[in-house]
């Protein structure tokens, strides 16, 4: 399936966009033809990823842990890109391992930026949407969200608060032309994989049951080019291999 060209002229966000399925979900938008915001709090990284992608590419330095900072999102984007179409609330951390063994301050971190930050970043963004009568916000939530993991238990819950809040968000909006839904990926290639626990992550890759970040993007793309009367709320992808 090609995607070339239809999303020509739309402005799209991303969150946590200078890797990872963050990375890969703005290299595909912007091949689709959107111009593309990229966040990141790491602006060495985010420069790099901005000169991967090309002239469709505009880098935003903002730390989403920062309620000041956080708060400025669209106001930023706006000022950068001079439009927006679509959210990608992308951005997150993992914690893995036995609950007894976190550290709170770990916790709270995550917990903070893959729901508290979600939620304000799509607060912000609503007016607009509203006032423009069109918009697409999807969030990018887990496998985890669906099945209690018994390895990662704080992550887990944090993606089933996520897909909650997409699920009752887009019931709220769906009057205004918004599109809300959640992208579920099982286990992907990228830098959160570090906290698995390493038997774990052995044994994935060995059984080849891990997912690419482009392969996320391709479904993100499938999900914003369905016609406006159809909304995908809920994606729940994995490699076949995978076996919980």
């Amino acid at each position: 399936m090609t995607f070339f060209g239809k999303l020509q002229g739309q402005v799209a966000a991303v969150t946590g966009a200078a890797s990872g399925i963050g990375l890969a979900s703005a290299t595909a938008l912007a091949a689709a033809g959107a111009r593309v915001v990229l966040i990141d709090r790491d602006e060495a990284a985010l420069a790099r990823a901005c000169a991967s992608i090309g002239e469709a590419a505009l880098p935003l330095v903002l730390d989403l842990l920062d309620a000041a900072q956080c708060k400025t999102l669209l106001q930023r984007v706006l000022a950068l890109a001079g439009g927006l179409d679509i959210l990608h609330a992308n951005a997150g951390l993992y914690i893995g391992g036995d609950l007894v063994d976190a550290e709170p301050d770990a916790i709270d971190r995550m917990l903070t930026l893959n729901v508290n930050v979600v939620m304000k970043n799509v607060h912000n963004v609503l007016p607009h949407f509203i006032a423009q009568g069109r918009g697409d916000i999807i969030v990018t939530s887990s496998l985890a969200a669906h099945f209690p993991t018994p390895w990662e238990p704080v992550y887990a819950a944090s993606k089933w608060a996520v897909d909650c809040f997409v699920q009752t968000v887009r019931r709220q909006v769906f009057k205004h032309g918004i599109r809300v839904g959640a992208i579920s990926p099982g286990p992907v290639i990228t830098s959160l994989l570090a906290d698995w626990p390493a038997e774990k992550l052995a044994e994935a890759k060995a059984n080849g049951s891990l997912v690419e970040a482009a392969e996320v993007a391709e479904v993100v793309l499938f999900m914003l080019t369905r016609p406006r009367g159809m909304t995908i709320r809920d994606v729940v992808m994995m490699p076949t291999n995978f076996d919980l």
